[in-house]
């Protein structure tokens, strides 16, 4: 019994002994290992005889039990020595800045702004906004608006088309977003009075254009609306848009199938440095094009043209976007630069107004 409390000493002492968790592992094994000094003497017992059994057994299984009792304890002082030196290691500088909410880092793409500013402005005169699918049938796309077929725009070198449907049929990715005056026509009586801000799609790609890009067209319909009418709206759209008191435009004739007559704008503006500023200056630049609906269209959407006349206008948003905010670069709006986000783009709480002011 003596030399089992010898041992029972010795390993206690070995196992308070340990420094961490390596080394109260080797103790372990030499005590409780398959070779260990513990496991020794219990497989002693198999050949005691019943009466040496009785005397011994007791004595050999408590030592196997206060030798865990001992790996355990030390197991735990180990752990929690470990932690207190990790806690006192681990401090937290209670004087950094306070993160910024999401609602304060993230930023309103200048796209979705512009469409934004576009919608007040419109609203304010008291137009709705009419949306329309990205992918459009030749028909709504080109047909109804006065495009003759062999147009040049109805090429696969200027139009994205889908594979041919059974029939021959071909969707497409609408180049404009006039598709979607011929759905309000075709939809509701007039009078009509919409703005259509959306993507569009060309096949062209370079340094001023993008296979994907925006456009707003706006149109009007009702029996006694005129190019008067146009020109004050484009008008006090450009004034509350750049925001600037007064602005000339420079109205020239041109041509587009789905209008006549059919005008190209130009807004005064003056070119310095690399910069443009409106509503000063002898400079013009072409802003967007505009004109009565053709009475094609009208007959094509089901309305008479002797009773019922219109106007239509439409521009790039991206174009736009570039001029007021003075982006000189068109390809950043489509590279998801965060840096280029954070620069331009706008808080997502600033909501545009025209009596707080549209960028401000």
């Amino acid at each position: 019994m003596s030399d089992i409390a010898q041992l029972e000493s010795t390993i206690l002492q070995d196992i308070a002994a340990a420094s961490d968790e390596a080394a109260l592992e080797a103790v372990r094994v030499a005590a409780l290992g398959k070779s260990g000094s513990v496991s020794a003497l219990l497989k002693t017992l198999g050949t005691m005889t019943p009466d040496e059994r009785k005397a011994k057994g007791p004595a050999i299984n408590g030592l196997k039990d206060a030798v865990n009792a001992a790996l355990a304890a030390r197991r735990d002082a180990l752990k929690n020595a470990a932690l207190d030196a990790r806690l006192n290691t681990e401090t937290l500088d209670v004087t950094l800045p306070v993160r910024e909410s999401p609602a304060e880092t993230g930023r309103i793409h200048p796209i979705s702004q512009v469409i934004d500013e576009l919608t007040a402005i419109f609203a304010d005169m008291g137009f709705a906004v009419a949306e329309g699918p990205d992918i459009e049938t030749d028909d709504y796309n080109f047909t109804k608006l006065n495009f003759p077929e062999g147009h040049p725009a109805r090429e696969m070198h200027d139009t994205f088309y889908f594979n041919p449907k059974p029939d021959g049929s071909r969707l497409l990715l609408r180049t404009h977003t006039s598709p979607v005056q011929v759905r309000t026509m075709l939809a509701q009586k007039p009078p009509i009075r919409v703005i259509i801000p959306g993507r569009t799609y060309r096949s062209d790609s370079d340094q001023t254009h993008t296979p994907m890009f925006h456009q707003v067209e706006g149109l009007v319909i009702d029996k006694g609306s005129h190019l008067g009418h146009l020109k004050w709206i484009l008008a006090e759209f450009c004034k509350a848009f750049f925001e600037v008191d007064n602005v000339k435009m420079r109205f020239r004739p041109s041509f587009f199938p789905f209008t006549e007559p059919s005008l190209e704008v130009d807004i005064q503006c003056r070119r310095d440095k690399g910069e443009i500023r409106f509503g000063e200056g002898e400079d013009w630049l072409e802003i967007l094009g505009c004109g009565m609906v053709h009475p094609n269209v009208l007959r094509n959407c089901g309305l008479d043209p002797d009773e019922y006349q219109g106007f239509a206008w439409g521009m790039g948003i991206d174009r736009i976007a570039m001029l007021k905010y003075g982006m000189p670069d068109l390809r950043p709006f489509f590279e998801a630069d965060m840096r280029w986000i954070s620069h331009y783009g706008f808080r997502p709480l600033d909501f545009p107004t025209l009596a707080g002011g549209l960028s401000s």
